[in-house]
C-alpha cells in the first residue's frame, strides 16, 4: 500500500517537472472568422462554440490561448496552424 503511495508522489512531481506552454494565436486582417473556426475544429479539435469563442477572442483581444501543453506536444498543433495560414506562437 505505501509503494502505490509512493509511485503517485513520483507521478505528480514528474508531471510537475514537465513545464506547461501555451499555444496562442494572433490576430490578423487576413483571415475570416470562418477559416479561424474551422481550422480550430480540425487541428485544435475544439467544438464548435469553443472555436467560436476563441475566435471572438483573438478578434477582439488580439491573442487567444487555444491549447495547452508541453512544447514538444504543441509544435505539430503550431506548425499545423501556420501552415493554415494563421499566426501562432508557443509561449
Amino acid at each position: 500500500m505505501a509503494y502505490q503511495i509512493e509511485e503517485e508522489v513520483l507521478l505528480e512531481l514528474e508531471l510537475d517537472a514537465v513545464p506547461m506552454c501555451d499555444l496562442v494565436i494572433y490576430n490578423d486582417e487576413v483571415n475570416t472568422f470562418e477559416h479561424v473556426i474551422a481550422t480550430l475544429i480540425s487541428v485544435c479539435k475544439h467544438s464548435s462554440e469553443q472555436a467560436e469563442q476563441c475566435t471572438i477572442i483573438i478578434h477582439y483581444k488580439g491573442k487567444c490561448g487555444v491549447k495547452k501543453g508541453s512544447y514538444a506536444d504543441l509544435m505539430p498543433y503550431r506548425t499545423a496552424l501556420c501552415d493554415s495560414g494563421l499566426s501562432a506562437e508557443i509561449c
